[in-house]
């Protein structure tokens, strides 16, 4: 089925403005995705431990989830969109060539965090712009498009930092050069903001919500997606896991997490079509599937079965990138729907962090059970979704 048959041309100003963003999300994903795939193990390098690296991977998707709250109440007070996304994306995009400059772990992990604090910023503020447009052409299939997009980027920018390590520039020679992609979304970004001054335009049609019961529902939700987060590992320590067991070369491990954001890429509008086809099933059973990653990628060393896990893993990725965002849309009154981003993403990032640390440290005294408790937890969100699903489906809410 066509997902565009019935694309009139209110839809498409709106589909037109979710692929400019998308590309703003290219740009900027080269840049930061790039850096991600090489930080665990240029830590590692470095000299820092794994706790050290869960530790800094997970505080820092804490602020980048947590001030989210924050930004987006500031958003929803001013209506400011552009000014807070074009901020968020400057201190977002710039952290990342600063990290070619530094030469001690504790610097790098100052920039990583800060670059999670410029996400945290323009992310309720981009969300929320999406949410408008999606209302036009699907909630699923808008954020699944702007996602893969994004992952696009994503891969791209570990290629690039493959091919610098490749020709033996080095680890800063392979941050400093991602100062292009970061300039071009900047650019991109200014371009959306002149073609929509005001993205709350594309929502025509406000729907008014029982605001008891969607609250009820958001909660319940935001606790299943909570042990989705604290048991998904994050993938510096899987770099770090890497480069300690010495199952790739240094070269391969951003390759390996190029190849997760391609398979992202093409994943994400299916997901996001599919959720806007048949509903909150869909994360339900994309959430056991991804749940499985974990005993693939540490308790084997046959490149085969890690490389099955990795693709699980970029699936669980997609799906938290496009479906979990998506129903947070779904479900929240728009004249709050910023906050309630920001309030999603403070439960989902305090969860990631608690997690990550979590993790990091049983991966130093035990990868067993530190693949146990990722499982584990991950499992644990299945009754809270189930939860939702049946609620969504009282409420008429797909």
């Amino acid at each position: 089925m066509n997902p565009f048959k019935n694309l009139d041309i209110k839809n498409y100003h709106a589909l037109k403005f979710i692929v400019i963003l998308g590309i703003v999300s290219l740009f900027a994903d080269m840049t930061y995705e790039g850096a991600r795939s090489i930080t665990g193990s240029y830590l590692a390098v470095l000299g820092a431990s794994a706790v050290t690296v869960g530790f800094v991977a997970g505080f820092g998707e804490f602020l980048g989830y947590g001030l989210r709250l924050l930004s987006g109440y500031w958003m929803d007070k001013t209506g400011r969109y552009w000014f807070i996304a074009i901020l968020g994306y400057f201190i977002n995009l710039l952290a990342v060539p600063l990290i070619g400059f530094t030469t001690t772990w504790q610097l790098v992990a100052i920039l990583i965090i800060l670059e999670r604090v410029g996400k945290a910023i323009r992310s309720p503020a981009k969300d929320a712009m999406l949410s408008h447009a999606g209302h036009q052409v699907g909630m699923g299939l808008g954020f699944g498009i702007h996602e893969a997009l994004d992952q696009i980027g994503a891969m791209l920018g570990p290629l690039i930092v493959a091919l610098a390590l490749y020709l033996k520039y080095g680890y800063q020679f392979s941050f400093i050069i991602l100062i292009v992609p970061a300039m071009a979304a900047i650019s991109m970004l200014f371009f959306a903001r002149k073609q929509y001054p005001n993205p709350r335009e594309l929502e025509i049609k406000v729907v008014h919500l029982k605001i008891h019961s969607h609250l009820k529902l958001f909660w319940i939700y935001l606790l299943g997606a909570a042990f989705v987060a604290a048991g998904f590992i994050d993938f510096p320590l899987m770099a770090f896991h890497f480069q300690d067991q010495h199952i790739f070369s240094p070269v391969l491990i951003p390759l390996a997490y190029a190849l997760s954001m391609g398979m992202d890429a093409i994943f994400s509008p299916i997901l996001g079509y599919c959720y806007d086809r048949f509903g909150f099933v869909t994360l339900i059973i994309v959430t056991v599937i991804s749940a499985l990653f974990s005993p693939l990628v540490f308790l084997t060393h046959d490149v085969v079965f890690i490389y099955l896990g990795i693709a699980l893993w970029a699936i669980g990725i997609g799906s938290q990138s496009s479906i979990m965002r998506a129903v947070v849309g779904k479900i929240t009154p728009i004249d709050k729907r910023a906050s309630y981003y920001g309030l999603f993403n403070l439960g989902f990032g305090l969860a990631w962090f608690l997690g990550s640390v979590t993790l990091g440290f049983m991966y130093q005294h035990s990868i067993l059970g530190m693949v146990i408790l990722s499982v584990g937890l991950q499992l644990l969100a299945l009754p809270f979704l189930f939860i939702a699903f049946f609620n969504t489906k009282k409420l008429s809410l797909r």
